[in-house]
């Protein structure tokens, strides 16, 4: 009948989920797959990282509204091994560590099962649905595991920093938060979170994607080098800490010990540049940089190479 039109979505089905994929087209990842691989990798990438999270949250707590406790990166550092030791630099991370496993594996799992439909007939995914997949991902991540994974994170950290620490661990913490706060506790800067992860796995699966399709150039199926990945994957970093650091700092704020001082996440923000300036937007930059550059190059090796693995045990036909 004329006059009749077909809705065409963004994103095409599917052809298979095999780890081979015939007639050169590219081959898809199962999201089951990219589940275990992503929860592996999340949970060595952290065990790595975690000091410079760590100095990275207490800068960002250290407000200019008080008298600054640290003058810097070093000064933070310095402090902290003298008055906890050493193993005052991993304080939170039990907590980290038990939310960056299902993190990264909601986060993969959900960007291969979107680009496995996002994906044109030869199996390539361009740069704008690498962009809207790695969205996806981001707010997935964001709501299962993220949000309250970084709560209590920052609650433990920012609990450290008080005369009388109230936590004795993770799960007497996360008793005391429910217990104090409700669940809701767990929740806190949910908005800030979301809009985080979504940029930050938008930005950087852009990159990523990017990246790949340049190298890889009219052969889908070419090999790409750990090496190459952890330089794509630190590039991919980079662009995503200078693209919305500000929203990190209002998250930090928001789920800090003192977050009653807000309304809410754009309350939060209007205070912040009001009464510090828009350099507040940025600190812990540097840190975080680093942290995030290794983090991600870290994460994308290991997590390609534990899909290798997988493919020759694990048939998906």
């Amino acid at each position: 009948m004329e006059g009749n039109k077909t809705f065409v979505g963004p994103f095409h089905r599917p052809r298979c989920l095999a780890a081979a994929a015939p007639g050169g087209k590219a081959k898809l990842t199962h999201p089951g797959k990219a589940i275990l691989a992503g929860g592996i990798a999340g949970g060595i990438e952290i065990c790595i990282t975690f000091p410079t999270e760590y100095v990275k949250t207490q800068l960002q707590l250290d407000e200019r509204a008080n008298p600054p406790k640290y003058r810097g990166i070093g000064d933070c550092v310095k402090q902290t091994v003298q008055g906890h030791g050493v193993r005052g630099l991993y304080r939170g991370l039990s907590s980290l560590l038990y939310g960056s496993i299902p993190k990264s594996a909601v986060r993969f799992g959900m960007f291969e099962f979107l680009s496995n439909y996002a994906k044109d007939e030869s199996g390539r995914l361009d740069s704008t649905r690498g962009l809207l997949c790695g969205l996806g991902a981001g707010v997935m991540e964001a709501v299962l595991a993220v949000c309250p994974m970084e709560t209590i994170k920052v609650k433990f950290i920012h609990d450290q920093t008080s005369a009388n620490p109230k936590y004795r661990g993770f799960f007497h913490g996360v008793r005391e938060i429910i217990r104090t706060q409700g669940l809701r506790g767990t929740y806190q800067g949910l908005t800030a979170t979301v809009l985080k992860q979504g940029s930050n796995q938008a930005i950087r699966f852009y990159v990523m994607t990017s990246l790949r399709n340049w190298y890889k150039g009219d052969d889908p199926n070419k090999a790409i080098n750990p090496v190459l990945t952890g330089i794509f994957g630190a590039t991919a970093g980079a662009a995503s800490v200078f693209g919305n650091t500000p929203l990190d700092v209002i998250k930090t704020r928001m789920q800090g010990l003192e977050a009653h001082k807000y309304k809410s996440t754009l309350d939060c923000a209007v205070k912040i540049l009001k009464y510090e300036g828009v350099a507040a937007f940025y600190k812990g930059t540097v840190p975080r940089l680093g942290r995030v550059c290794l983090d991600v190059a870290i994460v994308f090796i290991i997590y390609e190479e534990v899909v290798k693995v997988l493919n020759t045990v694990w048939k998906t036909e």
